[in-house]
């Protein structure tokens, strides 16, 4: 029997219980959170479009917004219901060796995403990034729908367990507004209901997607197998990306950005479904959480 490979991945820090930090950043400016306000939209829009899922944000692009969710979801019952999945996935399938495609099924396994765990789990999984021509997602549903038919896995019922949540720069709209899944054949193979879109202005897409400092080290597939990733950057762009996720999780955390989450939630249609106005009441009641 072929062995199972550890799990790799770059080093990110806790930034909920961020006492690991200590002196850290203390010589650090502080962040400029201009792009608050429409974070917390956009936020919003994608829990009340999850469909009750478990969020899975691929990649480092949608970075902020898995931030400030982890903030403002650390006192709820959603605290452990949003996860990182650090991979780049811009490689063709098709030229993965048999190593690289076994450390994919080890690192998402280790997330709790497995065939059969797919069918047998009682939510579902949504995965979240910023989208622009579907790439990451065409690759990433490609290896999973193969892994999917390797293990005999039940893909009737999986293919209703899984969303795509596609956030995209923001045009006019009108009937002929582009969406992210219209031109992907493999999206033909899911149910209408598991595409969605969220948009967001242009200029922040931008921002997020290309220009924004990040955390981690990027993880593209020749990194895959690379057992020495665990090693948190230090260089001064790092530290800077990490003083801003540390105060978009304090935000999130705060009062003003609970209540900002729940009125960004409150505004979309699916509140009027039980487990989305749960959510908003537990968003808007007093938290007594201590912050480490």
């Amino acid at each position: 029997m072929t062995a199972v490979p550890a799990p790799t991945g770059p080093f990110r820090w806790d930034l909920v219980s961020p006492a690991q930090l200590g002196a850290l950043l203390d010589a650090v400016p502080e962040p400029d959170l201009w792009f608050l306000p429409e974070l917390l939209e956009c936020a919003g829009k994608v829990l009340a479009r999850s469909a009750n899922a478990d969020l899975y944000f691929v990649g480092r692009s949608p970075d902020s917004i898995f931030d400030l969710l982890s903030g403002a979801l650390a006192a709820t019952t959603w605290r452990d219901r949003c996860h990182q999945v650090p991979l780049s996935l811009w490689a063709d399938p098709d030229v993965l060796t048999p190593a690289q495609v076994a450390q994919f099924r080890s690192n998402l396994s280790h997330l709790g995403i497995t065939p059969h765990g797919l069918a047998h789990r009682r939510q579902p999984v949504a995965f979240v990034d910023l989208v622009y021509g579907g790439r990451t997602y065409e690759n990433l549903f490609h290896l999973l729908r193969q892994w999917i038919s390797e293990e005999r896995a039940a893909w009737s019922v999986i293919r209703t367990k899984v969303r795509f949540i596609g956030i995209t720069a923001r045009t006019k709209t009108s009937p002929n507004t582009w969406r992210w899944y219209q031109a992907a054949p493999w999206a033909t193979q899911l149910p209408r209901r598991a595409l969605v879109g969220v948009s967001l202005r242009a200029g922040l897409w931008e921002y997020f997607g290309d220009l924004q400092p990040k955390i981690t080290r990027s993880f593209p597939v020749a990194r895959w197998l690379d057992q020495d990733t665990h090693v948190p950057a230090r260089d001064p762009k790092a530290l800077a990306a990490l003083a801003e996720a540390v105060a978009i999780v304090a935000y999130g955390r705060s009062p003003e950005g609970r209540a900002g989450l729940a009125a960004a939630i409150t505004g979309e249609p699916t509140m009027r479904q039980p487990w989305v106005r749960s959510l908003v009441t537990e968003l808007r009641r007093p938290t007594t959480t201590r912050q480490t």
